[in-house]
């Protein structure tokens, strides 16, 4: 099996965390290439480790690779989605966050879920990637959890329109929207007041920022439609942010196409724990909040 590595730069425990995953290289015969932008760091930590030639850049380390292994939290996961594109490499998050919904496993639990890896003992998940065109420049952005479109740094209201299939639905003044995917529904949309959606569900989310009306409520539609955005010239600057982390910003009047992208990106994920599962744990349903602050309290 051969390995493509990349990980937050950012965590201090990445070099360790990926030393203990190519140390498992000669008991499972996995050859390991790393990301190019990750070779400072680790040849600080890990001196002559990997060979200059295991370091490649991301278009060749996905073409090298049957799996991608993202070290990090959900950002990372993200940008590895961005990174596989179409090729339907299939990714691996380990969990080096907080929270973490979409990084599969810790490190502690690394070394068994590579031997289910290697054996098929492990489930992969398809994820419905989101595909934005600007209108106005042509520009496009792909994101697995959502676009969001706001005011770029004003606090003043933004006016949008929006269409589904070409039919009016309804303008917003607030502080933006977000177009989430159903993965991307337990994150900036589930803090704007939306919906959870199951991941393997087949809709987009609809979700208003902070709109001025009470009447204005999240959308759910299915994920064959085609969503356009109508940026009002009363706006200010307004910016297109795809994952939170690639962002445009442009003049109104704006036309933004948001629709289901044509390509879907895969995640690699455990038999034994659903995502119901995953609720459960990241957002202590069925748990007293008291008790949980307590314990942590207990080791400060």
């Amino acid at each position: 099996m051969r390995i493509g590595v990349i990980g937050n730069s950012i965590k201090e425990s990445l070099p360790d965390a990926i030393e203990t995953l190519v140390k498992l290289g000669p008991k499972y015969n996995i050859e390991f290439f790393i990301h190019d932008e990750l070779s400072l760091s680790l040849k600080e930590k890990l001196g002559n480790v990997f060979l200059q030639k295991q370091y490649l850049p991301s278009a060749e380390l996905v073409a090298e690779s049957d799996v991608i292994v993202a070290f990090g939290g959900d950002g990372t996961i993200l940008s590895a989605a961005r990174m596989v594109g179409k090729s339907a490499v299939p990714i691996l998050g380990i969990n080096l966050g907080k929270l973490g919904f979409l990084a599969e496993v810790s490190l502690e639990e690394l070394e068994p879920f590579i031997q289910d890896v290697i054996a098929g003992e492990h489930i992969t998940e398809e994820r419905m990637m989101l595909k934005t065109t600007i209108e106005k420049d042509k520009s496009v952005l792909y994101s697995m959890n959502d676009v969001v479109i706001d005011n770029s740094t004003s606090s003043r209201l933004i006016h949008i329109s929006v269409y589904v299939n070409g039919e009016y639905l309804v303008s917003y003044s607030g502080d933006g929207i977000i177009l989430a995917t159903p993965t991307g529904s337990t994150a900036y949309s589930l803090a704007a007041g939306g919906p959870i959606v199951v991941p393997t569900t087949s809709v987009i989310v609809i979700q208003p920022i902070s709109p001025h009306s009470l009447s204005a409520r999240t959308v759910i539609i299915p994920d064959t439609s085609t969503i356009r955005i109508v940026v009002e010239h009363l706006s200010n600057e307004a910016r297109v942010t795809a994952d939170g982390q690639t962002e445009k910003i442009y003049a109104p009047p704006l036309d933004i196409i948001i629709r289901k992208a044509e390509y879907s990106v895969k995640l690699i994920k455990r038999k034994d724990r659903s995502y119901y599962d995953v609720l459960r744990a990241k957002l202590l349903w069925g748990s007293d909040i008291r008790m949980v602050k307590g314990k942590s309290d207990e080791h400060d």
